[in-house]
């Protein structure tokens, strides 16, 4: 990879948080935000399965859920100089954070949002709609996104891939040789 110098650099940081931050709002604020309000216009219904304490596991969702995916864009932006756009992608592999975990912890987090307000809200329909975006997800990333990771990225993101799942977080962070 080429060094662009200071002023290369930090105006390739600043595009990939401008862009970063629009992909947020386009992808998972239509994903989690608007399609889940479109759908159950955020009304409080009655506990599913008549269980009160789902929304209280709810709240705990949408709470990681937010947290993970502020955490996961902002790595994009920071660490991998670039956007999760496929059009604007990263300069670098980004292994840190949220990313020890899980290798698609957006994705991840977009689901606990969804699945966080179908619990909290009580609404079977947001818990329907959440296969979709699943199934989306999935597809894209075993067709996409991972063929295009393992040209781009070669033995680093294999090395990667073997240690970090897919969809189920791990329970302790992964460490190689470059994020310790």
């Amino acid at each position: 990879m080429v060094s662009q110098g200071k002023t290369g650099n930090k105006t390739g940081r600043t595009f990939a948080i401008f862009g970063t931050a629009v992909f947020l709002i386009l992808a998972p604020g239509t994903v989690a935000g608007l399609i889940p309000w479109w759908i159950c216009r955020w009304r409080l219904r009655p506990p599913l399965l008549g269980f009160t304490p789902f929304r209280v596991m709810g709240v705990l969702l949408i709470a990681i859920g937010i947290a993970v995916v502020f955490e996961a864009f902002a790595r994009f932006a920071l660490e991998g100089i670039g956007t999760p756009a496929p059009a604007l992608p990263t300069r670098h592999l980004v292994v840190n954070g949220s990313y020890r975990f899980v290798r698609n912890p957006m994705y991840v987090a977009v689901m606990a949002l969804i699945l966080g307000q179908a619990l909290f809200l009580g609404d079977v329909d947001l818990l329907e709609y959440a296969i979709l975006p699943w199934l989306a997800a999935h597809l894209f990333v075993l067709f996409y996104e991972e063929p295009t990771l393992r040209r781009s990225f070669g033995a680093e993101y294999e090395n990667y891939r073997a240690c970090v799942p897919r969809w189920i977080p791990r329970f302790t962070p992964w460490y190689s040789a470059t994020n310790k």
